[in-house]
Order: C-alpha cells, then sequence, then structure tokens
C-alpha cells in the first residue's frame, strides 16, 4: 500500500519539476530546461501509469492534479516570485481540504 503512494508522489515531483522547466524553456527555446521538461513529464507519466493499477483513475488523477496545482503555485511564489492573492490561497487551499477528504474518507480509495 505504500508504495503506491510513494509512486504517486514520485509523479507529483515529477510533474511540478517538469512544469517548472517548462516555464524556464521559454515555449521550448532553451535546449536544456526543455530536455528537463520532456524528461520529467515521461517519467511523471510512467509513475502516474503504475498508480493506476491499484487506484481508481480518478482519484489517483484528483490527488496527482490537486496536489501538483498546490506545489506550482508554491514554486511560483517562491523560485520564480510570483504573487498569490487571497483567493488563490483559499482555492489551493481547498484543494488541499479535497484530497485530504479523498483520501480520509473514501471508499473509492482500499486502504
Amino acid at each position: 500500500m505504500l508504495l503506491r503512494y510513494i509512486y504517486l508522489l514520485l509523479a507529483i515531483v515529477f510533474e511540478t519539476i517538469a512544469t517548472s522547466c517548462l516555464k524556464q524553456s521559454e515555449q521550448f527555446s532553451k535546449l536544456w530546461p526543455s530536455v528537463m521538461t520532456i524528461v520529467c513529464y515521461g517519467a511523471s507519466f510512467y509513475f502516474l501509469s503504475i498508480v493506476l493499477k491499484t487506484i481508481p483513475i480518478g482519484i489517483a488523477y484528483a490527488i496527482w492534479s490537486g496536489v501538483g496545482i498546490v506545489l506550482i503555485g508554491v514554486i511560483g511564489l517562491v523560485v520564480f516570485k510570483q504573487s498569490l492573492d487571497f483567493p488563490a490561497i483559499l482555492g489551493m487551499g481547498m484543494i488541499i481540504a479535497g484530497v485530504v477528504i479523498i483520501n480520509l474518507f473514501s471508499k473509492s480509495v482500499s486502504h
């Protein structure tokens, strides 16, 4: 059971790295950020595909995308010096709450 969440975490981490590199690639005009984008998205989808063997697609995708959205928001704030207003922070808080609710209460995810 723990292994599937490790794979999901790896999928999320690779996705957030890929998205950060996508910003730095400047529409794929810079070689190394472009290469990192492609490699990390590939790794993310690979680990997500492993997770889909044991977690329903809707649940896995909700967690993957929800946590990814929040992490990219934090990366944007810290690394790229982008601002987040109150509605953005509130929305991300609601996403986190949704992920927690899914993991604690959903019978779709067998624990």
